[in-house]
């Protein structure tokens, strides 16, 4: 069943929200890389976060199973598990709402449920971080951020490296998207063909897990 927050939003922006059953049906066809901490996704219309939200979820329970001995471990594999989720939305609110949802998730659900005041204020900051730079005001039919200053907008890549560090790329959805056009050159091959790289259009040295807001 679909829900909708008023008629007029529904009649501007074609705005309906998927059921938890319903979402959690359609994640379970993916079941496999929904569990993979490191895998992404993408919801180009994301709403207030319904699919952000349970691929989150199911990831955290990973990583809780994985790691929740070990409070450095948890907290590095959660940072990963969160920097791998992204969204776009037309509307602000929904934006705004969707990153405090999957932030709540992650602290209230599962950080200080396990750990309680040894939280680190520095943990839950690069979350606060990492979802502003994922979860984009933007429309993805043309591509561009909403607001005063229209854009192409950006993604940063967050990827793992010598055990507590990330490194940022920054690359645009535009220049992601244009593999579709080079229908020999997928973006990934397992049998050393070649393959389509996009350029990115930043990068930054590698930060420590727990400095990224202050690293950029």
């Amino acid at each position: 069943m679909t829900q909708v927050k008023s008629k007029q939003r529904v009649a501007d922006h074609g705005e309906v929200f998927t059921s938890p059953r319903e979402v959690n049906a359609m994640l379970d066809l993916v079941k496999q890389e929904t569990e993979r901490i490191e895998s992404r996704f993408l919801e180009p219309a994301c709403g207030t976060g319904n699919f952000l939200s349970e691929i989150l979820r199911r990831k955290l329970e990973v990583v809780k199973k994985r790691y929740s001995k070990s409070q450095f471990e948890f907290e590095r594999n959660a940072v990963i598990a969160v920097s791998s989720i992204y969204g776009i939305d037309i509307l602000e609110d929904n934006v705004k709402e969707c990153r405090q949802r999957l932030a709540t998730i992650f602290i209230d659900e599962y950080y200080k449920a396990l750990y309680a005041k040894a939280c680190k204020p520095a943990c839950i900051k690069s979350i606060f971080y990492i979802l502003s730079c994922n979860i984009v005001w933007g429309d993805a039919l043309s591509l561009m951020t909403v607001g005063e200053h229209p854009s192409y907008i950006v993604f940063a890549e967050w990827s793992p490296i010598n055990g507590s560090l990330i490194k940022r790329r920054d690359f645009t959805f535009h220049g992601l998207l244009q593999h579709e056009s080079l229908k020999d050159l997928p973006l990934f091959s397992d049998m050393g063909d070649d393959v389509f790289i996009p350029h990115p259009e930043k990068e930054y040295p590698p930060s420590h897990f727990l400095e990224l807001a202050d690293a950029y």
